[in-house]
């Protein structure tokens, strides 16, 4: 579970003299059968946050960056039988393999980080890591494209236009296709801002729902609503994502639980909230998400 100075430096060595070790990794770790569980649910940890230039938690705006700390999180949230496993870009996924931490685990591919946060252009959310051809390689088992909509921002078209080819693709070879469509606006000051009610949702659900040749293997990663009902809007599997804490994690796990009996509802991708919580317990936190889903079921 933790990363010891041994396993810490070995990881060093095997990143600086046997770059093949990690094409070593990939074929051989082992693979989950089902993306459900047992219980027909998926709980995922998210930890793609970093490529795009996402490092903060709270007050805390390098939070992530140290990497020796959140691989450590992630090894312990891992641990938790509860965790199916990890969504990540390439870098991150690479060093859990080599760390031995994902056999009989889902891995999702994060495939769009282009949209740096914060950038002028982040809306034009380019893919800059995964693509499917890799994720079929690798043995990976979807991919995770990121979606914001901004009807007054051109960048939205070729995000749109990268996602549904992203989504005909994986579709191809029967992999997930994790689409997070998020409706968006900019405030006066020109900074985005996420729109949180129900309609604006709804559009987005439906917009994402559409993309690419064929809704197969589409599913929708979606912000918790505060209306329940808005989940109406599609027939896909969703999965709730946690976003950035409110450093009130009480709060955030009852956010979660009305939208988690929904029926088209399937789990949960939740990152930062469990792994940077504010009393430092991440097994404690883990531990707690993994109970409200539960008990949702």
């Amino acid at each position: 579970m933790h990363l010891t100075d041994d396993r810490w430096n070995e990881l060093l060595r095997t990143r600086a003299t046997d770059p093949e070790a990690i094409q070593r990794a990939y074929a051989d770790r082992r693979r989950r059968p089902n993306l459900l569980s047992d219980k027909g649910t998926l709980f995922l940890v998210a930890a793609d946050h970093p490529a795009r230039g996402a490092l903060g938690v709270g007050a805390d705006r390098t939070a992530m960056a140290d990497r020796r700390t959140l691989l450590e999180r992630l090894l312990i949230a891992l641990a938790n039988p509860a965790v199916d496993g990890v969504l990540g870009s390439p870098d991150i996924v690479e060093e859990l393999l080599l760390l031995d931490a994902v056999h009989d685990k889902i891995v999702i591919g994060s495939m769009n980080r282009g949209g740096l946060a914060g950038a002028d252009w982040e809306i034009d959310d380019r893919f800059t890591g995964y693509d499917a051809e890799s994720l079929v390689k690798y043995r990976l088992d979807g991919g995770k494209m990121l979606l914001r909509l901004v009807d007054s921002d051109p960048g939205t078209i070729p995000t749109l236009e990268a996602c549904a080819r992203a989504v005909s693709e994986l579709a191809e070879h029967n992999l997930m296709a994790m689409v997070e469509p998020l409706p968006y606006g900019r405030d006066e000051t020109g900074a985005l801002v996420m729109h949180k009610d129900a309609a604006a949702l709804q559009r987005a659900m439906t917009v994402a729902s559409g993309l690419g040749s064929t809704s197969a293997y589409t599913w929708l990663k979606i912000p918790a609503p505060q209306d329940a009902s808005a989940l109406d809007a599609t027939t896909l599997p969703v999965l709730l994502l946690g976003g950035a804490p409110s450093g009130d994690p009480a709060a955030d796990l009852a956010s979660w639980g009305a939208a988690l009996r929904h029926e088209v509802v399937r789990g949960l991708v939740v990152g930062r909230t469990l792994l940077y919580p504010p009393d430092g317990d991440v097994a404690g936190a883990v531990d707690a998400a993994a109970r409200v889903l539960e008990a949702a079921g």
